[in-house]
């Protein structure tokens, strides 16, 4: 890959950084070895954060009134805005629109390596993890960045990477305003998010940003089959390179994935796991591999060793000829549409918190199906009512108040044959800490019921 620098803006300081967690410490942790000085906000002081902060000789500003807060971000140049703080926050109003910037916007401005990115409602994960096995099997040193792995800061000075992969979220392009990767893919876009986000359209405003300051050297990779990216796509100044599974770009044919010039890339045996949105994810991550700068045979050795990232339909148990599956991270109703292609039968655990989001269109997606039957849903966490709700009358549909209780209704509703899937479709953050112990949660569950089942009976 070209080795487009950006533009070297001086940070000269003093910088606010807002929420002191794992990115607000590493860009402290950034700064503060340039000599530039820091002070970090934080309406949550836990002792581990305020350990780090005299660990890395940052001043700590805990639970600011508003007058200390406008303050604070007043006498600072920029205003860093962990992804975590939520929209709601008075920073947003207090501090001038051109000081606040998210990680990643910060990490550009710095970065002396070229920096590739993906976005998307779903799959992006998936797929960085992918593109950084493609390039490093090709020996290219990546390292997978942003949302995945480390901030992108750390890994953009860090001196090891020549290349960073950032998977890249609407929270931190909305804050950006220079942020300029030389190959950046766009996956999908779906209703998520919309507690954060004012609209839809504000949403898909935030995603395009990826593309906003690129231009004719640099590329976008666009889902043709989605109209809504293929729309921003073609309002960028970047060479637009299509995937998916029509048009003259990277293509599914059948089991075939080939190049835009017809070359055999791959097929769908070379797989760790097939599943249909497999397929389009592996599509999309050759694509961007190879824009930039991976090798055929690179691309392909890592589509054979590269499992897909827990808690995203990672198969855990079987109980009674029932399988079980952790979706957890399927947290928008488009993730649990795209969950539920090839299966025949399911039981689904639903719920959690809602993030906005219309849940019908859950039940929209599952009759939208061809050949899938859903045996039963299982209501859980906020959001349950509103699961059941959706689901009454032609589904039987029970409420859990535990992740126990879900997986035992679940089995009591799954028939031999079936799948019990959690593909939540909401948030986990009203009773879980993140979206892998909601997993994690279910996984035990699921296990501890295959390990009673075959467990022998006293006095058999």
């Amino acid at each position: 890959m070209n080795g487009l620098r950006p533009a070297g803006t001086t940070v000269t300081g003093p910088v606010a950084v807002i929420g002191f967690a794992v990115t607000g410490q590493a860009v402290a942790r950034v700064l503060g070895a340039m000599g530039v000085e820091v002070v970090a906000v934080e309406d949550a002081p836990i002792p581990a954060r305020r350990a780090a902060a005299r660990e890395l000789g940052v001043e700590l500003v805990t639970a600011p009134d508003a007058d200390e807060l406008a303050a604070t971000v007043g006498r600072c140049e920029l205003v860093v805005v962990s992804p975590g703080v939520p929209p709601r926050h008075p920073v947003f109003a207090l501090a001038r629109a051109d000081r606040l910037v998210s990680e990643i916007e910060l990490a550009w401005r710095i970065s002396p390596i070229p920096i590739v990115a993906v976005t998307g409602t779903n799959g992006k994960t998936t797929v960085t993890d992918l593109v950084t096995a493609m390039l490093v099997g090709s020996g290219v040193r990546a390292e997978a960045s942003g949302n995945i792995g480390r901030p992108l800061i750390a890994t953009v000075t860090a001196g090891e990477a020549a290349v960073a992969v950032a998977e890249v979220s609407s929270f931190q392009l909305a804050l950006s305003s220079s942020f300029r990767p030389r190959v950046a893919a766009w996956l999908n876009v779906a209703e998520n998010h919309l507690d954060w986000h004012r609209s839809f359209d504000d949403y898909v405003a935030a995603k395009a940003r990826i593309w906003a300051n690129q231009d004719d050297t640099d590329v976008a990779l666009a889902n043709i089959d989605d109209a809504v990216v293929l729309a921003a796509a073609r309002r960028s100044r970047a060479r637009v390179v299509t995937f998916g599974s029509t048009g003259d770009g990277y293509r599914l044919e059948g089991t075939r994935l080939v190049a835009p010039d017809g070359t055999l890339l791959a097929t769908s045996g070379d797989l760790v796991r097939d599943l249909p949105h497999d397929r389009l994810n592996a599509l999309a991550a050759l694509a961007t591999a190879l824009e930039a700068g991976a090798s055929p045979d690179g691309c392909r050795q890592a589509l054979r060793v590269t499992a897909p990232p827990a808690h995203r339909l990672t198969h855990v148990a079987t109980v009674d000829g029932v399988e079980y599956y952790d979706d957890s991270k399927a947290t928008t109703p488009a993730a649990v549409a795209a969950a539920v292609q090839g299966f025949a039968s399911v039981v689904l655990i639903l719920g959690g918190r809602n993030k906005g989001l219309d849940l019908s269109e859950v039940r929209r997606a599952v009759e939208g199906t061809p050949g899938l039957r859903v045996r039963g849903v299982v209501a859980i966490g906020e959001a349950a009512a509103d699961v059941a709700a959706v689901f009454a009358h032609d589904y039987e549909v029970a409420i859990a108040g535990s992740m126990g209780e879900a997986v035992s209704a679940a089995a009591g509703l799954a028939r031999p044959g079936d799948s019990v899937l959690l593909s939540p479709a909401c948030a986990s953050f009203d009773s879980y800490e993140s979206y892998e112990a909601r997993g994690d949660d279910f996984t035990a569950a699921a296990r501890g019921l295959a390990a009673r089942a075959v467990a022998p009976r006293v006095g058999a």
